[in-house]
């Protein structure tokens, strides 16, 4: 690779910057002389890296508790009481946002859901006024945005090519058109990859570096992170395991072909089914809270839905053969035992090497986690300029 001499210096300065963000992401708040010496790099190099990060809002500094040996030292610490993260979840029936510091943990106190409009325009406009509101109204700034969006998602132009179940997103590029009228970085991430990020970060894979995410909510996804990174095919759409053609004049799915499995075996499969019987349109949480109150039994319609997603967990396992196989659906919580039985179905029918080396586990991250982990990868990276090797 060759960098002009005018580059190095700017490419070298980003290089500091990006080690001392890992420092503080994998040790926390710590002291300049603790990041010099976990860096490996001078004191004045910290130093100047440090400055450019305070400028930024990529960090704080701030006065440790006092002790018996006089004066706090300060200490370094991600960016959180004066900037901010947004993470925004792109969804039907409805979308979320949430903010973040630096270091990902969510704030309790912001949490916004808004109907999904029936126009792209109108969803454009919705976000723009939640987010501006969420900046002006604690006056704090806003680094970036992470958007999780369902369906077929081109990285490599970054547009929606198909959102069966959010169609109003086809054909545009919402990351581009975020951040043109935010004038900030906005990164996007195809929902079922939001997970994998999230299970990373805040759930059970903080250490894994290979393993599957099954997403069985709204849809049915397939995120897989091999060997650290996101498996996603030539542009991106790959995981597409939802719309494999189950049953001959089944029901209409929003890709338009008619017996998807994602009809079948996902959440939204699910309550379609109870609504049927029960002849009135429910939602999964007005059915979950009647199954709480002992209203309601569903223990036919999970059954019913379990055998589907049985497929998808063989398919996935004799497919991609990861060590961990994590399942995201909000029908665990309507029994205890469908995990259990989950799996013991799936080991009679999935090829037992295979079903022998993988763990399933129920997925513990969000996709708003998963939005936010996105964003804040992003701008770690960005300190970067895209003239880095790869790996660095």
């Amino acid at each position: 690779m060759n960098v002009s001499h005018s580059t190095q210096p700017k490419l070298l300065s980003q290089l500091n910057e990006r080690a001392v963000l890992r420092v503080l992401q994998t040790n926390g708040p710590s002291s300049r002389a603790e990041v010099t010496r976990l860096a490996g790099v001078t004191r004045p190099t910290v130093s100047k890296a440090v400055s450019s990060l305070l400028k930024s809002g990529f960090l704080e500094e701030f006065d440790a508790p006092e002790n018996n040996r006089g004066r706090p030292a300060k200490l370094l610490r991600l960016g959180g009481a004066t900037s901010q993260v947004v993470g925004l979840v792109i969804d039907s029936p409805v979308c979320r946002i949430v903010t973040a510091g630096l270091d990902g943990s969510l704030r309790s106190d912001v949490y916004r859901e808004f109907k999904t409009p029936e126009t792209y325009d109108e969803l454009i406009a919705i976000i723009t006024d939640q987010i501006e509101t969420l900046s002006s109204a604690r006056d704090l700034r806003t680094l970036g945005v992470g958007v999780s969006l369902p369906g077929l998602y081109d990285y490599k132009e970054g547009c929606s090519i198909l959102s069966p179940n959010v169609p109003l997103t086809n054909g545009h590029c919402l990351g581009r058109d975020l951040s043109q009228r935010l004038n900030m970085e906005v990164t996007v991430l195809q929902e079922s990859d939001a997970l994998c990020l999230a299970e990373r970060h805040f759930g059970l894979a903080s250490r894994m570096t290979d393993f599957a995410m099954l997403d069985a909510s709204t849809g049915i996804g397939l995120g897989i992170l091999n060997d650290g990174r996101l498996l996603k095919g030539s542009c991106g759409l790959a995981g597409e395991l939802g719309h494999l053609p189950m049953v001959r004049d089944g029901i209409q799915c929003g890709c338009g072909r008619t017996g998807c499995l994602e009809t079948l075996a996902s959440d939204t499969a699910f309550t379609r089914r109870v609504s049927q019987k029960q002849s009135r349109d429910l939602t999964f949480t007005q059915i979950a809270e009647r199954v709480a109150a002992g209203k309601l039994c569903v223990a036919e319609e999970l059954e019913q839905v379990l055998e589907h997603l049985v497929f998808a967990l063989v398919t996935t396992i004799n497919l991609f053969n990861p060590q961990t196989l994590f399942v995201h659906s909000r029908m665990f919580d309507l029994d205890d035992r469908l995990l259990e039985r989950l799996i013991r179905q799936t080991e009679s029918r999935a090829l037992q090497p295979s079903f022998r080396q993988c763990r399933i586990q129920r997925a513990r991250g969000s996709k708003r986690e998963g939005a936010v982990a996105g964003i804040i990868e992003y701008l770690t990276h960005s300190r970067v300029s895209p003239l880095a090797p790869v790996g660095v």
